[in-house]
């Protein structure tokens, strides 16, 4: 669908130079003389590269709706990862790459995901916010140690390094945010 330049938003997905931007910033601008215009930084959600671009007003630009599915994660198959639409049962495959090596320790098969999809072709992948881990090797606890801000290091089992409190140990199961790899609390 066709937008005017002056009605773009941050996070809107456009259709530009023959690739797809998301808007990361937009500010407006109406200048005393001549016609307002927007000032838009965006992201290329297939190379990542960046684009600084000026839209008047009445410039037309192409807005895109990106489709989400849930998707399961089904297993490794080696070069790229299997998923299956949890509607249609159909299964795709996504190169390992294209996923990310900081995602891909955080598949757990069964998990549910979301992928973005544009005209039948993925375009992102949301893993859920948190996991559950086991904490697979870390120090020994140490007596009358208390629950200071010093964390330790600890292995989880997807092979992550991670910092987890001090009167943890090895086999306790852990939430951990999966966009920063951070501890987050105890799992029940």
């Amino acid at each position: 669908m066709k937008i005017n330049g002056n009605t773009i938003k941050p996070g809107m997905v456009l259709q530009h130079n023959g690739g797809l931007w998301v808007v990361t910033k937009a500010s407006h601008v109406k200048p005393g003389k001549g016609g307002a215009f927007a000032n838009v930084e965006a992201k290329n959600l297939e190379t990542g590269n960046k684009l600084n671009e000026r839209f008047r007003s009445e410039d037309k630009v192409e807005r895109v709706t990106l489709e989400q599915k849930d998707f399961s994660y089904l297993f490794d198959n080696g070069d790229s990862l299997v998923f299956m639409d949890d509607t249609t049962y159909e299964q795709i495959e996504l190169q390992k790459d294209w996923v990310g090596d900081e995602r891909i320790p955080y598949l757990q098969e069964g998990m549910k995901v979301v992928i973005e999809m544009h005209e039948e072709r993925p375009i992102g992948l949301e893993l859920p916010e948190q996991v559950v881990l086991e904490v697979a090797e870390t120090e020994p606890t140490v007596k009358g140690q208390t629950a200071s801000s010093s964390y330790k290091p600890a292995l989880a089992s997807n092979g992550v390094r991670i910092m987890i409190p001090p009167y943890m140990s090895a086999g306790e199961r852990i939430v951990v945010d999966t966009t920063t790899g951070e501890y987050v609390r105890r799992a029940d």
